[in-house]
């Protein structure tokens, strides 16, 4: 997709013209459907064309400047949604483009789907319209200065007044603050609030509760309550258009019926009672955030690769010895060995992201049907595939910005920002670590059913095949053997279990269970990962095997597979050679292949980023234009810079002239 200021002249038009493959085809198979396409094209340059949602100042703009800027922008796109009666997909996309952390996201992302999935229907008709009108603004208060991932550790309080019939919010100890709630800082007039739940004088631990932060009329904290923006983050622009907030409680009351009560609730007289809708609910919620934050993987680490693709083929050092042009930074093997498995794992995870709305639909299906069969493994499922996709992605996002060379390193690249703005997802909704370790237990505690004959399910059903993979050799006996997508899938799979039942067998050997996965949880780190690469390879190879229109597209698609299992064999090598899944020959063999299948991405890599469809706009990057004219637009750029407004700068007078006419004033020691 074209956008932004630009020349006439398309460098890049040669790159395209090497394609292999119907992009429009492929820019269906990345979006899902024809109607995905044309949505997304049309909300896009809905954004790109309003003067309102400009970008390419952001990064430097003040704290302030560039929270009133959020503000702004958050208050057009909803008169926008509003004046052009946007569908919500049309306005989840729109606000996509707008492409600026802000308070919208949590309101959104968060307040509102916890009033839908813990609330009881009188609750979300109280709240829900005032929430969807924005009447009311919310956000998401649950981490504290002193407790994060550990959610049951959280300090503050709601204990309930029969008296009064009205909980008592309160924040006990310093530790207590909420802490980093985006939204909170400055913009939130509501919260749902959790608290550890006090009735009777015994403690119920931590429940969900909707309090009022703001007035109404003036947006001024009510009385007992105190809070405001934790301070700048790391990058320029970045996160710091949000307002993530510290907020503390003195004894605040609210009726008891802002308890979210469609789990449990408080009677008048103080009795906590179980409702009749079973507690598993909640999981259907986690999957849908979860697999929201793996689509937002592959759409940062997409943005990344189409910048870095782009500006490789323009890009030209070195040559021949022997004279003549200088040589295209992309057709470098090195450059290609960095890049293309990146791009390789944009549509990886595209994948597994579509794969996992199936799986948010059957896990909700099969919630209000009551049947828990498949909660653990969905559960340990969309937890791996959090953490794995999102640290491929913000490490992938930081090799981008290095494979673009210096000028990666400027704010106009688009990089350094996008970094910035993505590394948090390392972070929020779930340590990676932490994630991983309970991937990990659950692996351990699948296993360890296996001789009881339990067959496992979902994602872990190849491990009811234990018997023929502890065994089975790898039949890879030519570069090209590695190519047949049944002979990966078993080399991930034997991989995956072995490593599994060895660190289950050294547990088994400690003094105790936990003591085991203590001393052994770098290991099992590696086995959650080993199981979540499966599913990610598995996810590629099944999207394969369905009816991909247009010519080249699933050969292309094939191609990038390939790279992305074979990537994975040449990166963890040790765990494939150590578990013996295959021979150090054969691992030799896998890198010979994808030396070869770099040289098939190579003529397709430019048409492969476009059928991401972005514009100009939303990549936000001079290196990354569509029409490849790099270098006139980091030269005018660079004058954009408030720096650049004169030519003798502020403070010339006091410091610079002293020390150039030697007259600096030099105190008499």
């Amino acid at each position: 997709m074209e956008g932004g200021v630009g020349g006439e002249v398309d460098h890049l038009a040669g790159e395209r013209a090497t394609a292999q493959f119907d992009v429009e085809h492929m820019k269906v198979a990345w979006a899902g459907s024809r109607h995905a396409v044309d949505v997304a094209d049309r909300m896009a340059r809905l954004v790109a064309s309003d003067p309102v949602f400009r970008k390419d100042n952001r990064t430097m703009l003040p704290r302030k400047e560039l929270f009133k800027d959020t503000l702004r922008k958050a208050a057009h796109a909803w008169k926008r949604i509003v004046e052009l009666r946007l569908t919500e997909e049309e306005a989840n996309l729109l606000r996509l483009y707008v492409d600026q952390p802000g308070y919208v996201d949590l309101h959104w992302g968060m307040f509102v789907p916890a009033i839908k999935g813990q609330g009881t229907e009188e609750q979300q008709k109280k709240w829900l319209p005032l929430a969807y009108r924005f009447q009311i603004i919310g956000c998401y208060a649950q981490t504290e200065l002193g407790h994060g991932s550990n959610v049951q550790g959280l300090e503050t309080t709601a204990t309930f007044d029969p008296k009064t019939d009205e909980f008592v919010i309160h924040s006990p100890t310093l530790t207590s603050s909420k802490w980093w709630p985006g939204g909170l800082g400055k913009a939130s007039t509501h919260a749902v609030v959790y608290a550890r739940l006090i009735t009777e004088g015994k403690d119920y631990g931590i429940h969900g509760f909707i309090v009022q932060l703001r007035s109404l009329e003036d947006h001024s904290p009510l009385p007992g309550v105190t809070l405001g923006d934790i301070g700048g983050k790391f990058g320029s622009g970045a996160y710091n258009s949000m307002d993530n907030g510290v907020l503390r409680f003195d004894h605040v009351r609210i009726p008891r019926d802002q308890m979210l009560m469609r789990l449990s609730q408080v009677t008048k007289e103080g009795k906590y009672v179980h409702s009749d809708v079973p507690k598993q609910l909640l999981y259907g919620t986690m999957v849908f955030v979860r697999q929201t934050i793996v689509a937002d993987a592959s759409k940062a680490l997409s943005r990344a690769t189409c910048i870095a693709v782009r500006y490789s083929a323009i890009r030209k050092q070195f040559g021949p010895q022997t004279g003549g042009p200088e040589t295209q930074v992309l057709n470098y093997k090195t450059q290609q060995s960095r890049l293309f498995p990146l791009l390789a794992s944009a549509y990886a995870f595209r994948f597994v992201g579509e794969w996992l709305k199936w799986l948010y639909t059957d896990v909700t299906h099969k919630l209000e049907a009551k049947d828990f069969s498949t909660l653990q493994e969905a559960h340990a499922c969309t937890a791996g595939l959090k953490a794995v996709t999102t640290s491929a992605t913000a490490d992938g996002i930081e090799e981008c910005r290095k494979l673009c060379g210096g000028h990666g390193y400027l704010n106009s690249s688009g990089l350094p920002e996008l970094f910035a703005i993505y590394v948090p997802a390392c972070t929020y909704e779930g340590d990676n670590v932490v994630l991983l370790l309970q991937v990990a237990r659950f692996l351990m505690k699948t296993v360890s059913q296996l001789a009881s004959g339990k067959q496992p399910v979902g994602t872990t059903a190849y491990m009811g095949n234990i018997q023929y993979l502890m065994q089975c050799k790898c039949g890879v006996n030519t570069a090209e053997d590695w190519l047949n997508p049944a002979a990966i899938r078993e080399v991930f799979e034997a991989r995956a279990l072995r490593m599994a039942v060895n660190c289950a067998q050294n547990i088994n050997k400690a003094p105790s269970q936990e003591e085991g996965f203590y001393e052994l949880s770098p290991d099992l780190l590696e086995v959650a990962v080993a199981h979540i690469q499966l599913i990610i390879v598995t996810k590629f190879i099944e999207k394969l095997e369905q009816d991909i229109p247009g010519e080249g597209v699933k050969e292309q698609l094939c191609i990038l597979c390939n790279v992305y299992a074979l990537y994975l064999v040449h990166k963890h090598l040790g765990d494939f050679l150590s578990t013996g899944s295959i021979t150090a020959r054969q691992g030799a063999l896998a890198n010979e292949q994808l030396g070869k299948l770099y040289a098939q991405v190579r003529p397709n890599a430019v048409a492969l980023v476009d059928a991401f469809n972005y514009t100009d706009h939303y990549l936000g990057s001079v290196l990354g234009r569509y029409d490849g004219n790099v270098y006139p637009a980091l030269y005018e750029e660079a004058w954009k810079d408030p720096l650049n407004d004169t030519d003798v700068p502020d403070g010339y007078q006091e410091h610079l002239r002293p020390l150039l006419k030697q007259q600096l004033k030099l105190s008499r020691l």
